[in-house]
């Protein structure tokens, strides 16, 4: 029988894993286990009745969190003249063209968030292969292809969080950290999990949230009742 460490039986004894816990229950759990020496991020998984292999089952999308989420991104923007001069005014981390290009092609990609300029994408473009696989690849449905990077910057260093839905229909981010008070959490979870409901595609069929769970990231999940979650 495997022994279980004292942060594991502490959770154990708070959280039944086979209860389905309303959401502020669910909430004040995660707070209570999250003991981890660092400030723990809260993050949300939901299983949904996608298959996304197929185009009209895609899930994907940006919401903006009510009250950020505990993280500052670091951002990437390609863009030339005002464009750029907007950029870095706003708090771009990196703003360039055809240099930030080769930086990238050479390794450099420790960014979150990577924004270009429509005119950009000719440049961009020959990063597919590198910023593909990061998912930082900028998309017009994501609004990091846009004619106003000021704005995009600001959103995501404001704590905009990219969703898409992984091969198994499961959705997951990070939406906050443990050291949140429980109300700024519960608007947090509400602004996630009411923008995945929105955004059910119509290739879906049957019961769209299929399972939720929140967790810490030193955490196991926290099941919570899809009875709550609107348009379940």
């Amino acid at each position: 029988m495997v022994k279980l460490t004292k942060r594991q039986q502490a959770f154990a004894d708070k959280v039944d894993s086979e209860e389905l816990y309303s959401i502020d229950e669910a909430i004040k759990l995660l707070k209570e286990t999250a003991t981890a020496k660092f400030d723990e991020t809260v993050e949300v998984s939901m299983n949904l009745g996608v298959d996304p292999r197929h185009s009209d089952q895609m899930v994907r999308g940006v919401v903006a969190m009510p009250n950020g989420t505990g993280k500052t991104l670091k951002v990437a923007v390609f863009a030339k003249g005002d464009k750029a001069e907007e950029a870095e005014k706003a708090g771009a981390d990196k703003v360039g063209a055809e240099d930030l290009m080769e930086d990238m092609q050479n390794g450099n990609l420790d960014y979150d968030r990577v924004i270009a300029t429509p005119d950009m994408m000719g440049v961009v473009g020959r990063l597919g292969k590198v910023l593909g696989p990061k998912g930082l690849m900028p998309n017009p449905k994501l609004g990091t292809v846009t004619p106003n990077p000021g704005d995009a910057v600001k959103a995501a260093k404001a704590g905009e969080v990219q969703y898409r839905a992984e091969k198994a229909g499961i959705v997951h981010a990070g939406i906050g950290k443990a050291s949140f008070d429980e109300k700024a959490i519960r608007e947090n979870f509400d602004a996630f999990v009411n923008a995945i409901v929105k955004a059910k595609p119509s290739g879906a069929k049957g019961k769209y949230v299929q399972k939720v769970a929140i967790s810490s990231t030193m955490g196991r999940g926290i099941r919570i009742n899809t009875s709550e979650v609107e348009g379940a």
